[in-house]
């Protein structure tokens, strides 16, 4: 998709100009921004890793985050984690630092793509493309979790409501659940709702 919306996250430069760590860095930064535009990527702004990346992503939503850091992300990644941590977005980590135990930190952290020297132009679409095509489907996978996990606890607070309906009421099963839906229907609310307040109402009344 060349119509993605970038920001470009580079660790803060401390040293100036002269130091040659920051000079490689310079010139990697120049390479991802050149690969990207020759590739027909919106670049919406290019950011320091700082306290205020959070502020600045949720005002600019991009459509993906890259960072790019010659070694030790960590710290980088932490404020990406961070800046996205409300509304998920796939992060893709341009780095030299080929350290499994790095790459697997960064993968835990929730970074989409993990690229060791990979600044060919050639290479960035496909990148790019992969780590968007991961990041749905994570994304579906955990949609459908959590769908999952919240019919089971509703499930869960049903079976419990029929229980007190059934124990004080002397309902069947049945019986039981028939009542939960007409107190439904009644007040227009979720079965599990109506479960929830019965629940609720014995808890209060002991």
């Amino acid at each position: 998709m060349q119509s993605l919306r970038i920001v470009v996250v580079n660790p803060v430069a401390i040293e100036g100009e002269d130091d040659p760590a920051f000079a490689a860095q310079a010139a990697r930064g120049k390479d991802l921004r050149i690969g990207l535009l020759e590739a027909g990527y919106n670049i919406i702004a290019s950011l320091p890793a700082d306290l205020y990346l959070p502020e600045r992503i949720a005002q600019l939503q991009p459509d993906m985050i890259i960072v790019d850091a010659e070694s030790d992300a960590r710290d980088v990644l932490e404020h990406v984690v961070v800046a996205t941590r409300d509304a998920r977005r796939p992060i893709v980590l341009f780095t030299e630092d080929a350290k499994t135990s790095s790459m697997d930190a960064a993968m835990a952290a929730g970074v989409s793509a993990y690229i060791v020297a990979g600044l060919q132009t050639a290479r960035i679409k496909p990148v790019l493309d992969v780590a968007m095509a991961r990041f749905r489907q994570e994304q579906k996978l955990l949609a459908e979790l959590s769908d999952t996990k919240l019919k089971l606890a509703e499930r869960k607070v049903l079976e419990r409501a029929k229980g007190l309906l059934m124990e004080h009421h002397k309902l069947s099963e049945q019986e039981a659940y028939q009542k939960l839906r007409r107190l439904a229907m009644d007040k227009n609310l979720k079965l599990s709702e109506v479960a929830q307040r019965i629940i609720d109402a014995a808890d209060l009344l002991g």
